[in-house]
């Protein structure tokens, strides 16, 4: 989405025609999903603490383990989150593509 809006804007100013080059959009992907992630992380870890959404640790482990219970298990979906937003607004938006990634 960003790519379109860098394009036109290239028409006008020389300057937005570095966007072009994709690892500078690989760079500001991954720099987009970290801002995102550090952005929500704290939000999205209190509401999985509410929710109750928290690891169960086995009575029969070791003792050290028994501190880990309630420990909040969702974190990947907080990271497949940011890395997706970060692709839709850096990547090329052609349904082909899209159709790709989310087959």
């Amino acid at each position: 989405m960003l790519l379109l809006l860098t394009a036109y804007l290239s028409k006008y100013h020389t300057f937005f025609s570095v966007f072009n080059y994709l690892s500078l959009r690989a760079i500001l992907g991954v720099l987009t999903a970290l801002a995102i992630s550090l952005l929500i992380g704290n939000k999205v870890i209190l509401l999985l603490q509410r929710l109750q959404i928290g690891q169960a640790v086995r009575n029969d482990g070791p003792q050290s383990h028994l501190s880990k219970a309630g420990t909040p298990t969702m974190g990947g979906a907080l990271i497949i989150f940011s890395i997706s937003v970060s692709t839709l607004l850096w990547g090329i938006c052609a349904i082909s593509m899209f159709g790709l990634c989310f087959w």
